[in-house]
């Protein structure tokens, strides 16, 4: 927006004055929208749309025209990696297993917990056929490969969030090892499911940013 100052000066006697500003009609009035850019898209094998986009510097994936991750808030996701990453920092060859990349996050609070020397593998694979030859394998499990339980966004997903599916990751933790959920909303029935397999199970509201955004739920589950 442009506008024109004019002083204006205004005489008190005796050699003072004092000087007073006002703003004129507006000339001009300029507004500047950064574009919304549509970068890739893809299509899952169950028909999902899935789109990358980019806006002022930041990254989104939108899944069926619907925002799902922002490179603006990933709070929930870090905090998923810290709590289940940061008590095995210390545990010799330690392994953990991260279900659903999305944009990073997770894998980089992963890395950042687990110090300097961890490494990282990348498995293109359902995460449900890497728990079926994983017996016993890992010290951590962070599934974060939908919405949760309930705000699936592919259908082929809801087989992990089932009784068969919990107790599938339990089978490829090695003992003491955590399994950790991210989901969108709050899911009594779920948390019910995962005490049903015989685990200990503490549940985390969170925020997707530090300070604001929407409440993320996540689940930290194990074997007593």
């Amino acid at each position: 927006m442009s506008r024109e100052v004019r002083p204006l000066r205004k005489s008190f006697g005796r050699g003072y004055s004092r000087t007073r500003h006002y703003l004129s009609s507006p000339s001009a009035i300029l507004i500047r929208v950064k574009r919304v850019e549509r970068l890739d898209t893809t299509t899952t094998s169950d028909g999902t749309e899935l789109t990358l986009y980019r806006h002022d510097g930041a990254y989104s994936i939108r899944v069926d025209g619907v925002e799902r991750m922002s490179t603006r808030r990933h709070h929930s996701e870090d905090t998923l990696a810290e709590r289940v990453c940061s008590p095995i920092q210390n545990t010799a060859n330690a392994r953990v297993l991260i279900g659903g990349l999305g944009l990073g996050f997770t894998l980089k609070a992963a890395l950042n917990s687990l110090g300097p020397d961890a490494r990282v593998e990348l498995l293109r694979d359902d995460v449900a056929n890497v728990l079926k030859k994983s017996r016993g394998v890992f010290d951590g499990i962070m599934l974060d490969v939908d919405n949760g339980a309930e705000s699936l966004t592919m259908s082929g997903n809801a087989q992990l969030y089932r009784y068969v599916g919990i107790k599938l990751a339990v089978t490829a933790l090695r003992p003491g090892g955590r399994i950790a959920y991210w989901s969108a909303n709050e899911n009594v029935q779920f948390e019910q499911s995962l005490r049903d397999a015989a685990l200990s199970v503490e549940v985390l509201r969170i925020r997707a940013h530090t300070t604001s955004g929407p409440w993320h739920t996540l689940f930290f589950a194990r074997a007593d």
